[in-house]
């Protein structure tokens, strides 16, 4: 992922040794708490439904580079994490040439690709006959490497006073009323308490009962999670051109992680079947609040592709997984025979962890925008910038030329 002022990438397949991250353009200095990254790396392998290959992994988060006595560098961070199910995998994805007429190259062969997933499309383009050469790299367990990018972008908000927050409202059928709008500060204080990380107790245990429903009928369930940026700053992002705007680098992030089919800002939703006069948000001043604020925040805290200040709000909706125990109809494409599809290890249902992941998706984002406007070398010369900055906006009327 090529961010403007942040660099992001990650190798690895989903049964390699290991994945590998690198992130560039940490201010030096940014607090690093490794503990912490584990931490989330631990939430993302957690949740109601999740698969057998979860009892499997312990994720942790190995640094090689970048990161000196608990700081920053501000040179590019580098990271491992290490897949524990690698040694039973050895034979199948090991990078050595085989030898003629060895069993290991037909081993575990991917030729009945599942409708849902990258194994066909990605097969055609990469014109491979063996589709795990597709799946291995398709596969969500990629998003491990971004879970810990996101979590070392998150320590560099906290010194900004911004915090990322997520949670699941919806699994199948199972979800909080559409008008339903839990504070940050609910969310905060319960998603992570919740085994489908829910922060309303009704709601969750009907999610787990349609998630063992699915299960009993060897099914998947998809669902929708919204992530909060609270305490964001006006100004982030741009409408000077196409690709500077901000909710739609969010969007982009969003739709990035595996299985992610729609995204939604604010109340947009509900919002196409408004008028104008509901919609929008009234704007106020006041000084002893600290300037312009918003009695609603239906725009979800970005206009003309630019924050507004406050919380910056975004849903995502997950299509049921693409694995099933009970594989719907496919062809083998090696002789375009009918075939049920191929049954893969997987989750019923990986909302909460999808969730978790969008966490640190809109970490990188928000970090990224505050990066490209204001700057700096260091993490005392970023701060001092962003304070100037907030002296600005807090003026009123606005000083111009």
């Amino acid at each position: 992922m090529s961010l403007r002022s942040l660099r992001f990438m990650t190798a690895g397949e989903s049964h390699g040794p290991m994945l590998v991250g690198i992130l560039e353009g940490l201010p030096a200095g940014t607090p690093i708490d490794v503990p912490a990254i584990n931490a989330d790396l631990e939430r993302r392998m957690g949740g109601y439904g999740r698969g057998k290959r979860m009892k499997i992994e312990h994720d942790r988060a190995r640094f090689v580079a970048g990161i000196r006595h608990g700081h920053a560098l501000g040179s590019p961070i580098a990271y491992l994490i290490e897949n524990r199910d690698w040694t039973n995998w050895q034979h199948v994805m090991g990078s050595e040439p085989l030898e003629t007429g060895s069993p290991a190259g037909d081993s575990r062969r991917i030729t009945r690709p599942r409708p849902g997933h990258a194994d066909l499309a990605g097969g055609l383009k990469f014109d491979r006959s063996d589709l795990r050469d597709i799946l291995e790299r398709a596969s969500a367990r990629e998003t491990a490497a971004r879970v810990a990018a996101g979590a070392l972008c998150k320590m560099f908000l906290a010194q900004l006073d911004l915090q990322i927050a997520s949670h699941v409202i919806r699994i199948g059928e199972a979800g909080l009323e559409p008008d339903t709008s839990l504070s940050a500060q609910v969310v905060l204080e319960r998603a992570d308490k919740s085994l489908v990380r829910c922060a309303d107790a009704l709601t969750e245990a009907a999610m787990i009962a349609a998630i063992d429903s699915a299960s009993d009928s060897l099914d998947t369930l998809g669902g929708t999670f919204e992530v909060i940026a609270i305490n964001v700053p006006p100004g982030l992002g741009s409408h000077t051109q196409w690709d500077l705007k901000l909710d739609g680098r969010i969007a982009q992030a969003m739709m990035s992680i595996p299985a992610q089919k729609a995204v939604e800002i604010g109340d947009a939703i509900w919002a196409a079947g408004q008028t104008g006069s509901v919609v929008h948000d009234p704007i106020h001043f006041d000084p002893e609040k600290g300037g312009f604020h918003r009695p609603s925040n239906h725009a979800g805290g970005l206009e003309g592709g630019i924050t507004c200040g406050g919380e910056v709000r975004v849903r995502v909706f997950m299509k049921p997984l693409s694995t099933l125990r009970q594989p719907l109809p496919s062809v083998d494409i090696l002789d375009g025979e009918p075939a049920e599809a191929v049954v893969q290890r997987s989750d019923v249902c990986a909302v909460p962890a999808a969730a978790v992941v969008g966490e640190a998706m809109l970490a990188l984002t928000i970090a990224d925008a505050c990066m490209e406007k204001f700057g700096g070398d260091s993490i005392g010369e970023t701060k001092r910038n962003y304070a100037s900055y907030l002296q600005q906006v807090g003026r009123f009327p606005p000083r111009s030329p």
